[in-house]
C-alpha cells in the first residue's frame, strides 16, 4: 500500500505512480514542453530518461548482485584472477602522463614489494624510505642514533668532566651537582609513565646535600646523606595525602639510591687528597673503554644476544670486547699513573666494565618497564644525560672500593 502524497491529493507515490507524466497545473516554460522555448520540440517523456544512455555489458555471474537483473555496469576491464581489491592494487583510468613527469617502474629490480612500500603505476613512483627533514639529522649509525651528534656531545661532556677535574678539582663538585641534579629531573619524569608523582624539591636539594657532604666528610656522610634525602621526601609526600603514598615513596627511594647515592663515589674518587682526579680520570677511561670495545666488537661480531628481553642488542660477543679492551687499557694507565702490577690493572678494568654492563642493563629493564627509549632527549645523539650515566653509575662505586684496595689513599 502506498503512501498518500499530502500535498498531491490521494494520487499514489513512489514506485505505485503510473507510468505517464502528470500534468502541470500552471504553464513553466522551462520545464512544460509546450510552451517557451522548446515548443513545437518532441515531448520528451519519462520513458526517454529511464532508457539507459550507453550500451552496457553485464559482467557473467554479478546478476543480482545490485538488486536488478540487468544493472549497468560499464565498459570496465575484469581485473585478473589473484590480484586483491587492495586500493593500491585496484585498476584505474589510463590518463596521459603529466608533462615534466616520468612514469616510474612497476617493481623493485629484485622483483618482490617491500612491506610498507607502495607499488609504482599510474605515474606514481614508489614510496620509499621516508626523507629527512630540512632540520633533522642526515645519517645514523647502526645504534639508530646519529654518529657525528653522538661523538660531538660525548667530546663536549669530556671536556666539561675533565677540565674542571684537572684545572681546579674542587670545582667539579660543582658539575657532579649539576648532573645529579638534571639526572633527577629526568627520572622523575620518566617514572609518571607509571603513575608515581615524586617530590621534586626534596630529593634535587637532598641530592646536591649527599655529594656536597660526601665530598667533605667521607662515606659515612654519604650514607647521611641518603638517609636524609629519603627522610625529607617522606615528609615532604605526606603533605599530599596517603594516596598512592607506598608507590610514590617506592619511586623517590629508588631514584635516591640510584642517582645521588651511587653517584656520590665520584665525589669519594675526586676528594681523595694528592691524586684524586687521576682516580677518577682511570674510572671514566675504563667505562668509555667498555663501551667503545663493545659497540666495535657488537656490532661486527655480535651472533649471541646476551639479554633478549631487555637489550635485545647487546651479545655476549659484544661483552668479551668490553672486558678486553678495559682490561688491557687499564692494565697500562694503572701501571703508569699509580705503579701497580698489570695485571692488578686488569683486574681492575674487568671489574668495571662489568660494572658498567651492568648498570647499563639496569637502566634499560627500567626504562623497558617504563616504555619509554630515552630518558629525555636533552642530548642529541645519546638520549638523557641519564642515558649517558647509567654505566657510570654502577662503575664508580666499584672503583672506589678497588682503589682503595689497590691504591690505598695517602692522608
Amino acid at each position: 500500500m502506498s503512501h498518500l502524497d499530502p500535498y498531491g491529493g490521494a494520487e499514489a507515490r513512489g514506485w505505485d505512480r503510473p507510468d505517464q507524466p502528470t500534468q502541470l497545473p500552471w504553464p513553466e516554460p522551462d520545464l512544460d514542453p509546450g510552451t517557451g522555448p522548446w515548443a513545437g520540440q518532441p515531448q520528451v517523456g519519462a520513458e526517454r530518461y529511464a532508457t539507459p544512455t550507453a550500451q552496457f555489458e553485464p559482467v557473467p555471474g554479478t546478476a543480482g548482485l545490485l538488486g536488478h537483473e540487468e544493472a549497468p555496469t560499464g565498459q570496465i576491464e575484469r581485473v585478473p584472477a589473484g590480484v586483491g581489491l587492495d586500493h593500491e592494487d585496484a585498476p584505474t583510468a589510463q590518463f596521459a602522463p603529466v608533462p615534466g613527469e616520468e612514469p616510474a617502474a612497476e617493481q623493485s629490480p629484485s622483483g618482490k614489494r617491500h612491506r610498507g612500500r607502495r607499488r609504482a603505476g599510474g605515474g606514481r613512483p614508489p614510496a620509499g624510505p621516508p626523507a629527512p627533514s630540512p632540520g633533522q639529522p642526515p645519517s645514523t649509525g647502526r645504534a639508530g642514533r646519529n654518529l657525528p651528534a653522538a661523538i660531538s656531545v660525548g667530546l663536549g661532556l669530556g671536556a666539561l668532566v675533565l677540565l674542571p677535574l684537572f684545572l681546579y678539582t674542587p670545582s667539579f663538585l660543582l658539575v657532579l651537582a649539576g648532573a645529579f641534579g638534571v639526572g633527577i629531573w629526568e627520572m622523575s619524569r620518566a617514572v609518571r609513565r607509571a603513575r608515581a608523582v615524586v617530590p621534586l624539591v626534596p630529593l634535587i636539594a637532598g641530592g646536591v646535600l649527599t655529594v656536597t657532604i660526601a665530598w667533605f666528610g667521607g662515606l659515612d656522610a654519604l650514607l647521611l646523606g641518603l638517609l636524609v634525602t629519603i627522610a625529607g621526601t617522606l615528609v615532604w609526600r605526606l603533605g599530599d595525602g596517603p594516596a598512592n603514598f607506598r608507590r610514590d615513596m617506592t619511586a623517590a627511594t629508588l631514584i635516591a639510591v640510584y642517582v645521588p647515592f651511587l653517584g656520590g663515589f665520584a665525589a669519594l674518587l675526586a676528594a681523595s687528597p694528592d691524586d684524586g682526579a687521576l682516580r677518577v680520570l682511570v674510572t671514566l677511561v675504563a667505562v668509555v673503554l667498555s663501551d667503545t670495545g663493545g659497540y666495535a666488537a657488537g656490532a661486527n661480531f655480535g651472533k649471541h644476544p646476551m639479554a633478549p628481553t631487555i637489550s635485545p642488542k647487546k651479545s655476549w660477543e659484544g661483552f668479551l670486547g668490553s672486558v678486553s679492551a678495559a682490561a688491557l687499557g687499564s692494565a697500562v694507565l694503572l701501571w703508569l699513573l699509580f705503579d701497580v702490577a698489570p695485571w692488578w690493572g686488569a683486574v681492575f678494568g674487568v671489574a668495571v666494565s662489568g660494572a658498567a654492563v651492568l648498570g647499563d642493563l639496569a637502566e634499560s629493564m627500567i626504562k623497558r618497564d617504563l616504555g619509554v627509549k630515552d630518558m629525555s632527549n636533552l642530548l642529541p645523539g645519546h638520549g638523557g644525560l641519564m642515558d649517558r650515566l647509567d654505566s657510570v653509575l654502577f662503575a664508580v662505586p666499584t672503583a672506589y672500593l678497588l682503589l682503595v684496595v689497590l691504591v690505598p689513599a695517602v692522608s
